[in-house]
């Protein structure tokens, strides 16, 4: 009896053994797991990682700055309430940089959108938008000077004043006639697929995200500006709370056969 009393505890006790040595086993790489997690939660980031969660989160921005510039009536004021909002320079306030020296004629399609007859003068001017040390865009404008007054002609000419805060007084409102997306961070069908493996490196993200080409409308409905705004990858450069570790790179990117 007393022989079968010390099986019996052995026996009880037996699964407690095995999972107390299986738990201290998952304990280590658990802890590394949590502390990585808890780390990365405490602290902010710029980069993005090349998985399917941020992939997703990238195209959310993209598309919520996109609708935004659609609805707007001036570029230059929602990058500038992008740039607050995103804490992404201690003075939001956009800076231009006139890119000089440069000219691109007119279409003949841009020449009739802006009632501009082959006897109008139209002038060409390129610059780029940026917040602090973010380049957000590149615009190329097309605009009729006789529709101007003079001081918004000097300021075009001689500064690097942006665009829209130059015409401001217009009371200007803008027409879409052009949207492309340049970059799709997720491949056709991926709303139906099963979520690719991550790859464990940062997302490799292109120069130019999107670009948009409107006319521009004084008070009175009259034209006076093309313009083509393209995006950059900037708009992107902001900091985000960090988000938990990919399971699948924890240890590492995938082994390959």
């Amino acid at each position: 009896m007393h022989g079968f009393v010390n099986v019996y505890r052995v026996s009880r006790n037996l699964p407690w053994v095995v999972f107390r040595r299986g738990f201290r086993r998952c304990l280590v790489p658990l802890t590394l797991l949590l502390s990585g997690a808890g780390a990365a939660s405490a602290e902010s980031i710029t980069s993005w990682p090349d998985t399917y969660l941020a992939r997703v989160e990238a195209l959310a921005v993209m598309e919520g700055l996109n609708a935004r510039l659609l609805a707007s009536r001036s570029a230059t004021a929602t990058l500038e309430g992008w740039c607050f909002e995103h804490g992404m320079a201690t003075d939001p306030r956009l800076t231009a940089t006139l890119l000089r020296d440069v000219d691109k004629p007119a279409s003949e399609e841009t020449r009739r959108r802006l009632a501009a007859g082959p006897e109008t003068v139209l002038k060409y001017r390129r610059v780029r938008l940026a917040c602090g040390n973010h380049v957000l865009s590149e615009a190329d404008n097309w605009y009729v000077p006789e529709r101007l007054n003079p001081e918004m002609n000097r300021l075009l000419e001689t500064t690097d004043t942006p665009f829209g805060r130059a015409v401001q007084a217009l009371g200007t409102t803008r027409q879409t006639i052009g949207a492309d997306r340049l970059w799709q961070p997720l491949p056709p069908g991926w709303d139906q697929a099963a979520p690719p493996d991550p790859a464990c490196a940062p997302l490799a993200i292109p120069d130019r995200l999107f670009s948009h080409r409107a006319v521009l409308f004084t008070a009175e409905r009259v034209p006076f500006s093309e313009v083509v705004e393209t995006y950059a990858s900037a708009i992107l450069d902001f900091r985000r709370a960090a988000r938990p570790l990919d399971t699948a790179c924890v240890a590492g990117p995938p082994s390959r056969p």
